[in-house]
């Protein structure tokens, strides 16, 4: 009976990890549990709850709400969320859980499995995370003098008082009522330095507040600032840096208040006075809901009334494209070759104004010339004719597209075009906008994934054979428990025999060959290549631009592909390139990723589009995705070809490393005795290790990450003459040490060595420490190089300091 009490001990400890119960701090090595409702961190002074929050069929995010849902809805199923950690990717509803880890990490795992979001902080000392009485949820080292991480700097749609909003910041809304994703339309200070609102639908994109016809002033407004912050109070006053200010309806009352950009692209500030009642709009940013651009989608106009709200109506001769989504706007019920020769006319409308598109403005002109420009456009969709009231006459306006439509009072008319056989064939049936009834449907999450369970571990194994010892009938308990466990555990493995992808299971697809070839249209527009294969521009069927790298004929089988593949597909860093999927038909291999808008790094250095602090950046980050590839992931990956075409920049040029992982895995204890049959890498960059038929390690890439910092502080190409090993790569560094003659004299070598396109924007101090960095890592010796994590806090510990 004591063998039976301890296997109950031991199977507690497999299936029960240590998780937190109620309360508003979390300490390190410990969770909470979707599995249980209870685990929630509750702030001191009750106002908000953090835990995981359903969004749909066995689907949750991490989130934090108001404790008290508002009395409008319902208590148990939607609370007033404020924030959420992984809102375009829920987890299941078994097995998930937050942690925050022994090193300082903080990590959201799905089904026990992939980490699906992160802080990517580290600690020396013990961390703790806590949620304020402010709801923001922050992590700090055990000192409580250093912020880790804190949600109040990475908002999703709301903004809490005393929550400042900066350059870094964006609020996104959710894609409708009842989905919680990423939406359409988002609030942000763009680079003049003013707040705007923008529409960036699935086709186009567009900024509507403040009014973009108007010119700054004009919208009171100040581009003449540089420190794009904003915040509200809890008096319910909002100041921003671009001169916006505004004070709600009951400002001056203590009371809850949040301002949150909803999923109709308005941007509201809501109060209430006591926990748990209704939340009542005390301001909003547009009061016409019709001028916020997307609402009904292209080829339809958007109608308003007080009394029944919001309708949107298809232009005549079209049709709704989607019944359950006006997002997708209407298409045309006629044949688009009315554009040829003289077979077109115009319908009038009246009261009906669409806005932007414009092939040009034409200031009074008489509607037979508006008419004429519009039929020797092959694009004209349409005319706007305008009165100005000011100046009595009227302008013309022909539209290349017919986007954010709207009633309007103004004085003038749209002249739609269409076809003369479709007008006449349908005769008077045409003359107002149609009404089209909207399917409602409740649209939730289910998450489709297979998942693997973790194998028991070896200590629980070891104090499973130390309980046999114990008398025989102890004895064949046990075995016969561990022969149940055996029995399964071949059974799961004939099962993964039978279904490869379970090897590449969660967070990924497995695609076919048809599909991406059909994504890439056979193929056809090629982005890049490199020696591991050739590299394509693709759209998938959920419409993602993708990148689709079509691999070399690879030498290795199914099994081993399949391995690397799972393993990759574990990997997350915001500095990593996202992959998304794989595809493995025969001698097809081939790898998703995510479509980088700017390209690779060797594409941007060319030009002037990298200043100093892009550069600065982007070295930053590309040490930080080496620091976690080398250091931080299950298993050791060594790039072995670090270089500007493999360090990817997104649409705000933040670095993404590219081709990683499938050059060389290792299990952790297996890199010191690491063999390579051939030399890996590209001419320029390669270490000395590789011509010497040295131990292969981690500072490899070191050292190629120290010519590339090289090229990118002095312009020069490493790659410009010479062999492989003994060319420009190797003068250009005993160049740059014979420059700097000693690091106590490299400031006043700067101007000889600084890229000259800089024309002298540059941080001294930055670009000093940078150079250090670099001549370090380029060590002949590679014990004299830094690891990478230390390159990071080298980085970082001079951006504190400036």
């Amino acid at each position: 009976m004591a063998t039976l009490f301890l296997i109950f001990l031991l199977s507690l400890a497999i299936n029960s990890p240590p998780s937190s119960s109620t309360s508003d701090t979390l300490s390190r090595a410990s969770s909470l549990s979707v599995e249980k409702p209870e685990d929630v961190l509750i702030s001191p002074d009750g106002v908000f709850t953090a835990g995981f929050h359903q969004v749909g069929n066995n689907s949750y995010c991490f989130a934090i709400w108001f404790s008290e849902p508002s009395s409008s809805s319902d208590r148990h199923q939607n609370p007033t969320v404020v924030w959420t950690a992984n809102r375009d990717r829920p987890v299941n509803g078994k097995r998930s859980k937050l942690s925050l880890l022994k090193t300082g990490n903080l990590i959201l795992t799905d089904a026990g499995q992939s980490i699906v979001w992160a802080t990517t902080t580290t600690s020396l000392s013990p961390a703790h995370l806590t949620l304020h009485s402010s709801g923001n949820l922050v992590l700090r080292n055990s000192d409580d003098h250093v912020v880790l991480w804190q949600s109040f700097d990475s908002p999703t749609d709301t903004l809490l008082p005393l929550q400042p909003f900066t350059r870094n910041a964006m609020l996104v809304s959710t894609r409708s009522q009842s989905n919680s994703s990423s939406g359409f339309y988002k609030l942000f200070f763009n680079n003049d330095n003013l707040l705007r609102l923008l529409f960036d639908g699935l086709e186009v994109s567009s900024v509507y507040w403040p009014d973009p016809s108007r010119v700054s002033w004009d919208n009171a407004r100040s581009t003449y600032n540089n420190t794009r912050t904003a915040m509200l109070d809890s008096l319910g006053s909002f100041v921003s840096s671009d001169n916006l200010t505004f004070m709600s309806t009951d400002y001056g009352a203590r009371l809850q208040r949040m301002l949150r950009i909803d999923f109709d692209g308005n941007v509201r500030l809501y109060s209430r006075e006591r926990a748990g009642e209704k939340w009542v709009v005390s301001w909003q940013a547009i009061s016409d809901p019709c001028k916020v651009h997307g609402t009904c989608g292209a080829n339809s106009v958007c109608s308003y009334d007080l009394g029944f709200g919001r309708k949107c109506l298809c232009l005549p001769g079209y049709n709704m494209r989607n019944l359950t989504d006006w997002s997708f706007g209407c298409e045309p019920q006629f044949d688009l070759s009315y554009t040829k020769g003289n077979e077109s006319t115009f319908l009038k409308l009246s009261q009906v104004e669409f806005n932007g598109y414009d092939f040009n403005s034409y200031t009074n002109y008489s509607y037979m010339e508006c008419e004429s420009i519009c039929l020797k456009l092959e694009n004209c969709k349409g005319f706007q004719y305008t009165l100005d009231p000011g100046n009595g006459f009227y302008n013309c306006n022909p539209k290349t597209q017919l986007r954010s439509g709207h009633m309007s009072d103004s004085q003038g008319y749209l002249y739609l075009r269409l076809p003369k056989a479709f007008l006449l064939s349908n005769g008077s049936g045409i003359k107002a906008p149609k009404d089209y009834g909207l399917i409602c449907t409740d649209r939730v999450i289910d998450l489709n994934r297979n998942y693997v369970k973790s194998h028991v571990s070896k200590p629980v194994k070891f104090l499973l054979w130390f309980a046999c010892g114990v008398g025989g009938f102890e004895i064949v308990c046990i075995l016969l428990f561990l022969c149940l466990l055996n029995s399964r555990t071949r059974k799961k493995s004939n099962e993964d025999m039978q279904q490869g992808y379970l090897l590449a299971a969660t967070g990924f697809k497995r695609f076919s060959y048809a599909e991406l070839k059909k994504a890439t249209r056979g193929f056809s527009e090629e982005i890049g290549r490199g020696a591991g294969g050739l590299v394509y521009k693709g759209v998938l069927d959920d419409e993602r631009v993708a990148a689709v790298k079509l691999l070399n004929e690879a030498i290795q089988g199914e099994a081993e592909f399949l391995a690397e593949v799972s393993t990759l597909g574990r990997l997350n860093h915001m500095h990593l390139i996202e992959m998304w999927g794989y595809c493995s038909e025969g001698k097809h291999k081939l790898l998703v990723y995510e479509y980088m808008e700017h390209g690779s790094l060797a594409q941007n250095l060319s030009s002037n589009v990298l200043d100093w602090e892009k550069r600065f950046e982007i070295a930053v980050g590309t040490a930080k995705g080496l620091a976690y590839l080398h250091e931080e992931c299950l298993e050791w990956v060594l790039h072995c070809d670090v270089k500007p075409q493999n360090i990817l920049l997104d649409s705000n040029y933040q670095p993404k490393v590219a081709d990683f992982g499938l050059s060389k895995l290792f299990n952790r204890g297996e890199l010191k005795n690491s063999s390579f049959s051939r030399i890996r890498g590209t001419r320029g960059y390669i270490a000395p290790e590789w011509v010497c038929n040295l131990p292969i390690t981690s500072k490899v890439d070191v050292y190629s990450y120290g010519i590339v910092v090289l090229e990118m502080v002095t312009g020069k190409n490493p790659m410009m003459g010479g062999d492989a090993f003994d060319g420009e790569q190797r003068r250009l560094i005993s160049w740059m040490r014979e420059k700097v003659n000693g690091t106590s004299s490299i400031k006043l070598q700067i101007e000889e060595i600084i890229d000259s396109s800089f024309e002298g924007e540059y941080d001294v101090e930055k670009v000093e420490v940078l150079l250090k960095v670099a001549l370090h890592c380029v060590e002949e010796d590679k014990d004299d190089r830094p690891t990478m994590r230390q390159v990071v806090e080298m980085l970082l510990h001079l951006d504190e300091d400036c």
